[in-house]
């Protein structure tokens, strides 16, 4: 079953999509996540990001805030990075955190991929059949019920 237009993602409260939603002017998907340029050997190579996703109410990609943390890895650079997501979040007018469904889409910062995007990941597969959020490690795919795998 191919890639749906716009892809259901759910909601799930403490967990890897804690932070997604609606908001006025549309929806969004928020993370903090570790990011690595791509094409990098070295995973010690990256950094965590805090991540702001918008959409519009239809899921198209209206533009993402991504920026690094300010800290060095082992010295809290994850906390940093959640305490300016949390700053983002808190700005949002609206904000209502519960499902979304949202269209492919993808951004490079610091050489590092941010989106979701179409993949074909199935072994006999003639047509794209997965949509995997990065850098996030989510796998979305049929019966496109919102469910994701890690």
């Amino acid at each position: 079953m191919s890639v749906p237009d716009v892809v259901p993602i759910l909601h799930e409260p403490g967990y890897r999509t804690d932070t997604i939603g609606r908001c006025r002017g549309g929806q969004f998907f928020a993370s903090v996540c570790y990011a690595v340029p791509e094409g990098s050997p070295d995973l010690d190579g990256g950094a965590w990001y805090a991540v702001l996703h918008r959409f519009d109410a239809g899921g198209r990609h209206l533009g993402s805030r991504i920026e690094a943390a300010p800290e060095e890895f082992d010295t809290g650079a994850g906390k940093a990075a959640e305490e300016l997501l949390r700053e983002w979040l808190d700005m949002l007018p609206e904000r209502e955190f519960g499902d979304i469904a949202v269209a492919p889409f993808a951004v490079l910062v610091d050489g590092c991929r941010f989106g979701l995007v179409v993949e074909r990941h199935g072994e006999d597969a003639t047509e794209d059949d997965w949509a995997e959020l990065y850098p996030d490690g989510l796998g979305f795919h049929a019966p496109w019920d919102g469910e994701y795998d890690t």
